[in-house]
């Protein structure tokens, strides 16, 4: 629809309508533009009709689709080399579209019991009173993984794990645990916002879903909330026909956001990797600390696993450890100690980040189950980012000087 200014109309209407629906242009930006419209109009009422009815690339209604927000779907599809992907609002929406779009009331889902707090707190509270039931298992217990799907006599959906465990760092098996819920017709959804596409794509292993909370590493610079699922395209569909009635919306400035960031992930993966790796040898070495948890340490339970699905030797930028003797008021004290790495509740960011688990990520999680998961007092959670490793080395050595 031309903009001819309508220079018939009086000044009110003007103001209003001037400068709007400008004739198409033959030029092609170079980076992809922010479409913040929430409808979309055309000459042709037929297009119209075929966007209502959802065509593909055509759109009507924001809660039904974005210029934008495609063109990150379409980014992080490429790099999970899946036919599809869905950007939704936040990580969390992520995993309950996944889910409800896979179960109903009868239903069950087998789950790695170290799973991030929240999405336990999820499938605990709020789809344990829909009557879908989960089953916490070992996710690198191959054995107790396909137990848990017998005893589900056909019931099980799904099962639910993450590439690198949340905050432990336990490397799932990715193409044994497909090959197992394929043979009892159950779906692998992968939680990969820990390893992100540059380690590892989940769904060239088997798994029919792949979830990230984008507000991590995919984004990366700490300023956007957003998820994404990487999928089939038919799965894709499924997905947004139920999410334009529940509405688990991305905007379009939050999809130019991750979109942009997704343009240096593989630099930040590699400089957050290597980094890693530096600072959690120094770890390994340092009195206070009593056990380092990060794959590419030959004392990690799986260890020989990331060797295997990780072979260029990059294990996620991802590092937990425990003080020695630690306590909470022994953390706290370490915390406050930092000078440079950030006391955040995330991770992924530029910046070196720490988390103290029980305070933060697995708050909600009961004690006993943290126990049973291995999260203690005295263990931390780091982030490592794109900073100089002497210098994030100086800072850890300061603070632990101080507890």
């Amino acid at each position: 629809m031309a903009d001819t200014t309508r220079t018939w109309l009086r000044f009110a209407s003007r103001a209003v309508h001037a400068g709007e629906r400008p004739t198409p242009r033959d030029f092609i930006p170079t980076t992809t533009p922010i479409y913040p419209s929430s409808t979309f109009i055309y000459d042709d009422l037929e297009k119209l009709d075929a966007a209502l009815g959802g065509a593909e690339g055509v759109f009507a209604y924001a809660r039904y689709g974005n210029p934008t927000v495609q063109a990150l779907e379409t980014a992080v599809a490429a790099l999970e080399e899946q036919e599809a992907a869905i950007a939704v609002g936040s990580g969390m929406a992520a995993v309950n579209l996944v889910i409800l779009a896979n179960v109903e009331a009868g239903d069950q889902i087998v789950a790695s019991h170290d799973l991030y707090g929240q999405t336990i707190t999820l499938l605990k509270a709020v789809y344990h009173q829909l009557n879908v039931q989960t089953t916490f298992v070992d996710i690198l217990d191959l054995a107790a993984v396909e137990q848990a799907l017998v005893t589900g006599n056909g019931r099980v959906r799904l099962v639910l794990c993450e590439a690198i465990s949340n905050p432990l760092l336990r490397v799932a098996d990715i193409p044994a645990l497909a090959e197992l819920a394929h043979r009892y017709g159950v779906k692998l959804v992968v939680d990969s916002t820990f390893a992100t596409p540059y380690l590892i794509r989940p769904g060239t292993l088997g798994a029919e879903y792949v979830l990230h909370s984008a507000t991590k590493y995919l984004g990366g610079h700490g300023d956007v909330m957003a998820g994404v699922i990487a999928t089939s395209a038919d799965r894709r569909w499924e997905l947004n026909e139920m999410n334009k009635a529940i509405g688990s919306l991305l905007g379009p400035f939050e999809a130019w956001l991750v979109l942009r960031g997704l343009k240096t992930l593989p630099l930040r993966m590699q400089r957050q990797c290597d980094n890693a790796a530096i600072v959690a040898r120094w770890l390994a070495e340092h009195p206070r600390i009593s056990r380092v948890y990060y794959p590419g340490l030959e004392t990690h339970p799986s260890h020989v696993t990331a060797r295997r699905l990780y072979p260029d030797g990059r294990y996620g930028a991802m590092v937990a450890f425990e003080i020695r003797d630690g306590t909470r008021e022994r953390v706290f004290r370490f915390l406050r100690a930092l000078r440079m790495i950030v006391p955040a509740t995330t991770l992924g960011d530029v910046y070196t980040e720490v988390l103290y688990p029980i305070m933060a990520s697995h708050r909600n999680v009961p004690p006993e189950q943290r126990q049973i998961m291995g999260i203690t007092e005295g263990l931390v959670r780091l982030s490592v980012g794109i900073e100089d490793p002497e210098d994030i080395i100086a800072d850890l050595e300061h603070a632990l000087a101080a507890c």
